[in-house]
Formats: structure tokens, C-alpha cells, sequence
């Protein structure tokens, strides 16, 4: 555990230095993946899946605000619907604009969850969606999530129906508009999805916020077990059926990246839990203080005087933990400083290093007339 507090205070620091340079470089990532997830997807104009498109595209979303991000990739899948005929991506247009108006109107900061969850189902943990933003975000968040559940399933009734939409006359417009209608309203996995996201997320968000021990923690547990049953339910209700063993390994990889997520988050430690009680002229207050689990970095270095002078210090690198336990006296201080030759040049030192001291000779102090000065000093006093 202290190996990763201390891995987790590093990356802090280094974000808190390099964090201008690092967003851009983590939002053109991101934009290379969602791009390249629905070219793989909707794969109907090749131009459009060129590598030098993607850069330019993803280049230009990395210096720009996330919901331009959303925009590109909203304006992509309308793209490569034209490819297979006009009144799909008339279709995907209409579908897109219905769900940015309710986006907008109860989650306009989450509008990404649209482009995320397409990806979170090709990588075989959509779970992670409601957990995460359940975690992270308000119950609100739940209708974008049912929203990326939409374009998903959408994708791939486009990819699926490609061959029957493509080259259709007029006349046969109006069936493919149909077509579409119902794959997407009588698609019973994507019902029984929405209702396993919405529910899912509801249910983490509200347990997170209790005031209990490892809330967090039991949020997530709960969370993917509700996804399991849900969906495994759904074989009982309605005409779904889901594998078992693909569910449970999702909602298993689901569960241990939020459980990383919750680490770097939200990592407190409960066994220093401190209650408060203070009052003012109108209220009593009672307050549960629970305090953020870290550790401090430690930045020692080594100062070594010089023999030949000893005025002049030199820098040496960073010690190592096995340094200072060895040279530790009690409390490890902030800085170790090492004299080296100092003891050695000081046993060296001769013992009187001042001006010689002159005595008198045994035979000069004999010859002296004690009695003779003191009376010549008597006189002088009279």
C-alpha cells in the first residue's frame, strides 16, 4: 500500500508540474480512440478513416473544450451513416439531436458518456459506465448513460442492416426509415441495458453518499452485482439472452477499474475516523471527519564538506531509504548532512593552537624579595 501512495503522490506531482502539457496530450489520445472505435465500427467512407483525417481531427479537439470532442465524433457517425444512404444519416441526425437536447437539459457536463459507452461495450466492460459515473457524478448522469446505451445499439443496427440500407430507391426510403424504427424500438437488449444502467447507477450513487464506513467500496459491490442480476434476469422477463460467463468477467474487470478509480479519488482511511461536536447560538452540529489516506514524499539529499575546503559544500544526489535508516537518530530530518574529514581534520588539529605562554624560570622566582615588594606597595598605598 505505501507503494502505491507513493506512486499516486508522484503522479500527482508531476500533474500539478506538467499538467498544461499533459491534458492536450491525454485529450488527443482519447479522440484517437473514440475516432478510430467508430471508424472500426461504421466503416462506409474510407476517407474518413484516413490516418492524416484522424490526426488533424484529433490534433485540433486536444486544444479545445470536451464537448467539441462529442461534436466530432456525433458529426462522424453522421458521416459514415451517409455512406449508406442518406436517410440513414437523416436518421442518426435526428436521433443525435434528440438526445442532446435532453442531455443538455439535465446533464450538459457529462455529454462524453455518449461517446464512452460505445467503447466501454467493444472492450467488454460497459459496466464500468454507470459504476464510474454513479461514483463520480449525480443520478441525473443516468440519463446520458441511457443515451450512449442508444448510440451504441444504433451503431450496430446500422453495421448489422449495412448491406439491405445501402442502394435503396425511393420508394424504398420510407421501409429503411421504418427498419431503423424498430431496431431500436423493439430491441430488447438495449431496454433491458438501459434499465441495467440507469438502475446501476442510481443505486451506486445513492450508497456512495451515506455516511458509513467504506461507502465507496460497498458501492461498487453493489453495483456490479445489481448488473449481474439485472441482466441475468432479463432471460426470465423478457426474450434476452445474455452469457453468463462474458457478463461475469465483464462486471469483474468492471469492478477492479473502479476500484482503481476509487483509489486515486477517494482513498481515505477509516481506522482514524473522528467525530465532532461543536454548537452555535441556533444548531448542533455533528460532524464525521475522516481523513485522506497519503504520504508524503521524501526529498533528502547529501551535503559533503570538501577537505580541501571546508567552506565549500557539494550536492550529492538524492539518498535511498536504506541510507537513512543507516544514519537516522531518531526523527528522520527533512535534510541529512554528512561532514566527511571534519572529525579526521579536527583529531589532526595540534591541542594550543594560540600565542606560547611565557613562564619564569625556578631560580628567578627564588631570588625575588617578597617582603621588600610588599612594603614598597604599602607605601604607595599611603
Amino acid at each position: 500500500m505505501t507503494l502505491l501512495l507513493e506512486t499516486k503522490e508522484k503522479l500527482k506531482q508531476v500533474y500539478a508540474r506538467y499538467g498544461t502539457f499533459l491534458l492536450p496530450v491525454f485529450k488527443f489520445i482519447l479522440a484517437m480512440v473514440i475516432f478510430k472505435g467508430i471508424n472500426n465500427k461504421l466503416n462506409f467512407i474510407e476517407q474518413l478513416d484516413s490516418i492524416f483525417v484522424l490526426l488533424i481531427v484529433s490534433l485540433i479537439c486536444s486544444i479545445l473544450p470536451l464537448n467539441i470532442m462529442v461534436i466530432g465524433g456525433v458529426l462522424l457517425i453522421i458521416a459514415q451513416c451517409y455512406g449508406v444512404g442518406i436517410e440513414v444519416a437523416g436518421f442518426a441526425l435526428g436521433l443525435i439531436l434528440l438526445m442532446i437536447i435532453l442531455y443538455i437539459r439535465f446533464t450538459p457536463k457529462d455529454a462524453l458518456v455518449i461517446l464512452l459507452t460505445p467503447i466501454a461495450f467493444a472492450l467488454k466492460v460497459p459496466c464500468i459506465i454507470p459504476i464510474g459515473y454513479g461514483l463520480t457524478r449525480t443520478p441525473s448522469s443516468a440519463v446520458s448513460a441511457g443515451c450512449g446505451v442508444v448510440v451504441y445499439y444504433f451503431m450496430e443496427l446500422v453495421s448489422q442492416k449495412a448491406s439491405v440500407l445501402q442502394g435503396a430507391e425511393t420508394k424504398e426510403i420510407a421501409q429503411n426509415l421504418k427498419l431503423l424504427l424498430d431496431g431500436l424500438l423493439k430491441n430488447q437488449d438495449m431496454m433491458m441495458s438501459i434499465i441495467a444502467f440507469v438502475t446501476v447507477l442510481i443505486i451506486v450513487n445513492v450508497i456512495r453518499r451515506l455516511s458509513v464506513d467504506y461507502a465507496w467500496q460497498i458501492a461498487i459491490f453493489a453495483g456490479a452485482i445489481s448488473y449481474i442480476v439485472i441482466m441475468a434476469a432479463g432471460g426470465l422477463f423478457i426474450d434476452v439472452k445474455t452469457p453468463i460467463i462474458p457478463l461475469v468477467a465483464g462486471t469483474i474487470g468492471a469492478a477492479v477499474l473502479a476500484v482503481f478509480l476509487e483509489f486515486f479519488l477517494f482513498n481515505v482511511d477509516y481506522t482514524r475516523t473522528e467525530y465532532l461536536q461543536f454548537e452555535d447560538d441556533e444548531y448542533y452540529y455533528y460532524v464525521k471527519a475522516v481523513p485522506k489516506m497519503s504520504i508524503s514524499s521524501k526529498n533528502v539529499t547529501v551535503k559533503t564538506i570538501s577537505e580541501e575546503d571546508p567552506g565549500k559544500f557539494r550536492q550529492e544526489q538524492p539518498v535511498d531509504d536504506a541510507y537513512i535508516q543507516r544514519q537516522q537518530r531518531g526523527p528522520v530530518p527533512q535534510e541529512t548532512i554528512s561532514f566527511t574529514g571534519f572529525n579526521q581534520r579536527m583529531a589532526e588539529m595540534p591541542e594550543d593552537t594560540g600565542a606560547p605562554i611565557q613562564r619564569p624560570e625556578e631560580d628567578q622566582v627564588e631570588n625575588v624579595d617578597f617582603e621588600s615588594k610588599l612594603e614598597e606597595s604599602l607605601k604607595d598605598l599611603s
